[in-house]
């Protein structure tokens, strides 16, 4: 008996209300549920997205994306779901959250409008997969890096000297974005170099062509030929620019090929005496007017 009255006594004050939010009164027993079922819903979208990331990892390359952004979406309604039906539990109900809902947006009037957008622009770049994980991207600020991760507020840009950067979502649906590894993997890039008035055109290709030969990133297909072109006049030098197809992994380290290139070009110079010139100036003195 004395065990009965112990247990009943247990059942009673965790059916006693805690707290009371305006007319609705809030148990223990209320409160355990609704932490378990949030617990739950945590638990169960970890491992739903880790089920994905495995999928991810056997499927093909290009199906990578496609399971990254479910695994994101399908984690923000696991635990939107969980949430309203804790509220359930706990003895709210939808109509009773129009004071919270008219706070939110009283608050996103003063000041949470660009967390909002960044939260869309977030859900829009998962849904439309202009900008997915492992893209080599560069925003209209000059940043470039590689895409590690899309997340709620901000995406995650690691630049080639391993330097990881927050960049809220908006910046991506707002500005202009230039990803290089949205399509075809390959693409051409520019080199500019000038040389000395007076040098043979046709030495300067050869001697440049021959540069482009020896970086592995060029790609040599018939389709594809490196290019030399004649593009200005300048100051002091006969402006050319050597123009190459390259391939992702070279488009992940720009400025490490475009050295490599640049490497090549003067090693080449050098050996067909190709000059490279600097500029000069000429003095132009005048007689007269000395005593």
């Amino acid at each position: 008996m004395k065990l009965e009255a112990e247990i009943r006594s247990w059942f009673e004050w965790l059916s006693r209300d805690w707290v009371t939010i305006g007319s609705v009164g809030v148990s223990a027993t209320d409160l355990l549920f609704a932490t378990a079922l949030v617990i739950f819903a945590a638990l169960f979208s970890r491992v739903f997205r880790r089920s994905l990331r495995r999928l991810a990892e056997r499927g093909a390359e290009e199906n990578k994306p496609f399971y990254y952004a479910l695994g994101r979406i399908g984690h923000y309604l696991i635990v939107a779901v969980a949430v309203f039906a804790a509220l359930q539990i706990v003895g709210f109900n939808l109509s009773s959250l129009a004071f919270a809902a008219g706070a939110i947006g009283i608050g996103v009037g003063l000041g949470l409008q660009s967390v909002v957008n960044n939260f869309v622009s977030g859900l829009i770049l998962l849904f439309e997969r202009t900008l997915k994980v492992g893209d080599f991207v560069e925003l209209e600020s000059g940043l470039q890096g590689t895409v590690r991760s899309i997340n709620v507020r901000s995406t995650v840009l690691t630049t080639n000297d391993n330097l990881d950067v927050v960049v809220p979502n908006s910046e991506f649906t707002n500005g202009v974005l230039s990803n290089w590894t949205m399509s075809d993997a390959g693409r051409r890039i520019h080199v500019p170099f000038g040389v000395a008035y007076g040098t043979d055109k046709e030495l300067v290709r050869r001697a440049a062509l021959e540069a482009a030969a020896r970086v592995d990133a060029t790609d040599i297909s018939p389709n594809r030929p490196p290019q030399v072109w004649l593009v200005g006049f300048g100051d002091s030098s006969l402006n050319f620019e050597l123009v190459v197809w390259v391939g992702r992994e070279a488009l992940l380290r720009p400025g490490n090929t475009r050295a490599s290139y640049y490497w090549e070009l003067e090693t080449s110079f050098r050996e067909h005496g190709v000059e490279i010139p600097f500029p000069q100036r000429d003095l132009h003195l005048r007689g007269g007017g000395f005593p």
